[in-house]
């Protein structure tokens, strides 16, 4: 594989410079991955050696500054999610594959670190990092976000009390009630525990409830801040159960 990868060069992999152009630095860094793991010389593995005329001298010679400023990207994408690194006791520039840069063998867990990256697990309320945040990763965005937003619906279901009938956004309205809900904080201005109802009846509405009747067709950002959401509103129901009785 990696004697492929040689023989080939880097044009013989996106032939058309236009096409290198107009990939997104993160694009091009699978790329030049692929490259760096393939060379035999560890002279290749310098940054002034890489994003040379050399690297780029089977393109048209008019776009070679053009796909070296792209390269020189790319290349500083991959320093910044540690996927090669400075190469200890040798001078600025030369670089190895780390760990992590190891570790991603094809494309397809390169782009799996992409979407992890879009979405950090860590960051998510445990229920949707157990839940959602698999069905996210293996792209099935629309089944991702249903699933958050089922959970949040169950979460407040269960910290009300209410039976299994109680469902969406009456739910959210029911819970959140300013003078009667059981998880509207009773310590806030009436304002907010209104803007609050309406956050949580205006998210399930929202995102919920199309989910469930139809495919709704979202890209990973797009999906990624509404189950961010589904999350923090996860956080919330959490917080409240928390709360001291006279605020509940």
């Amino acid at each position: 594989m990696a004697t492929a990868m040689i023989e080939k060069t880097l044009a013989s992999q996106i032939p058309d410079p236009t096409v290198l152009l107009a990939l997104e630095p993160q694009e091009l860094a699978w790329i030049v991955l692929e490259y760096l793991k393939a060379q035999v010389s560890e002279n290749k593995l310098g940054r002034e050696s890489f994003i040379h005329t050399d690297t780029v001298q089977d393109y048209p010679r008019d776009s070679w500054d053009a796909i070296l400023g792209a390269l020189s990207e790319a290349w500083s994408w991959l320093e910044r999610e540690i996927l090669i690194a400075h190469r200890p006791r040798e001078r600025e520039g030369w670089v190895f594959i780390t760990r992590r840069g190891a570790s991603l063998r094809t494309r397809n867990e390169f782009e799996t670190f992409l979407k992890a990256k879009l979405l950090p697990k860590e960051f998510l309320h445990r229920v949707i990092a157990d839940k959602a945040w698999p069905l996210f990763i293996r792209g099935e965005y629309d089944t991702a976000v249903f699933q958050s937003f089922k959970e949040v619906e169950v979460s407040v279901r269960t910290a009300s009390g209410y039976p299994p009938t109680d469902i969406g956004v009456p739910l959210m309205r029911k819970a959140f009630n300013v003078q009667t809900g059981p998880l509207s904080d009773r310590a806030a201005p009436e304002g907010e525990r209104q803007a609050l109802s309406d956050l949580f009846a205006g998210a399930v509405g929202s995102y919920k409830n199309p989910s469930s009747h139809r495919h709704i067709a979202l890209d990973p950002p797009e999906a990624a801040e509404m189950i961010m959401l589904a999350s923090h509103l996860l956080k919330i129901v959490d917080s409240r159960l928390r709360a001291p009785k006279d605020r509940q």
